[in-house]
């Protein structure tokens, strides 16, 4: 088994302020990606593509589980590349009037065969960009 991917992110808003970015379709557009069929459902599947006009990878998820202001976890894959997928877990715990972020990516080895583009440290540093600057930055300035 892999070692999962853990990205982690003290943030100076509550839990409900991070949740709403998470789960809100035009707010995750401001800091995440545009997914405009997002559904917080358990079973729910989306979809959507890295911005720009190239559409190079789409992305798959369904929605696993969740507890709201506390945990969001979901699916990840590429179904047009494999049809292997992958887990992404948000947990969001409260600390000193802010929030600890902790995003756990789980088996992205699956992915290593399709190229220098899905490897490990692309995705670790993809996610430390996501949660560690692009999220951080959109919840602290709003």
């Amino acid at each position: 088994m892999s070692t999962p991917i853990i990205v982690q992110q003290k943030v100076d808003a509550p839990p409900d302020k991070v949740w709403m970015a998470l789960t809100d379709r035009d707010q995750m557009k401001s800091w995440y990606f545009d997914i405009s069929d997002f559904e917080l459902e358990i079973g729910k599947q989306f979809n959507f593509y890295e911005p720009g006009n190239e559409k190079k990878y789409h992305h798959q998820g369904s929605i696993l589980d969740f507890a709201i202001n506390e945990r969001l976890k979901h699916t990840w894959s590429y179904p047009e590349f494999s049809d292997a997928e992958t887990t992404v877990i948000w947990e969001l715990q409260p600390e000193d009037g802010g929030t600890v972020i902790t995003l756990t990516h789980e088996n992205t080895d699956l992915f290593k065969n399709l190229g220098e583009g899905f490897s490990k440290e692309n995705f670790t540093k993809g996610w430390n960009v996501i949660v560690g600057e692009s999220l951080k930055s959109y919840l602290e300035n709003k």
